[in-house]
């Protein structure tokens, strides 16, 4: 999983599922620093439509372009869920946050085919690099 983490960090077309426009959320907090290290970052969230004047999309499904890095934001059955729109979607990898998964979501994200990482959180890892 360490060499996905760094084939993670190049990508730079990422999703964050569970967006949130609570700043004290990492939804918020993980969306934000993605954006301030230069990545290209969309937002998904049913129960937004903009956060701080940007579009947040409703599902993977409706985002503009392909992203590379889908990072789950979301408790383990929202997740379930979005798994089958990232293989729609053709997303790669998938980055789950302490919190999203349990067993029968990383064993879908293998089964479908995923490059996963879910023993890191990437909020603390691109603090690191600052």
């Amino acid at each position: 999983m360490a060499n996905f983490k760094e084939e993670m960090l190049q990508k730079k077309l990422w999703v964050v599922a569970g967006v949130t426009a609570k700043k004290d959320r990492f939804g918020y907090k993980i969306w934000k620093k993605l954006k301030e290290h230069n990545y290209e970052t969309y937002g998904v969230n049913p129960n937004y439509d903009e956060i701080e004047g940007e579009k947040i999309y409703h599902s993977v499904k409706e985002l503009p372009k392909k992203v590379d890095v889908l990072d789950m934001v979301v408790p383990p059955k929202i997740a379930l869920q979005t798994l089958e729109e990232a293989k729609e979607a053709d997303i790669e990898y998938i980055w789950f946050q302490p919190g999203t998964y349990n067993e029968e979501v990383i064993e879908k994200a293998k089964d479908l085919g995923f490059k996963i990482l879910y023993d890191d959180c990437v909020y603390a890892v691109l603090k690191q690099k600052e």
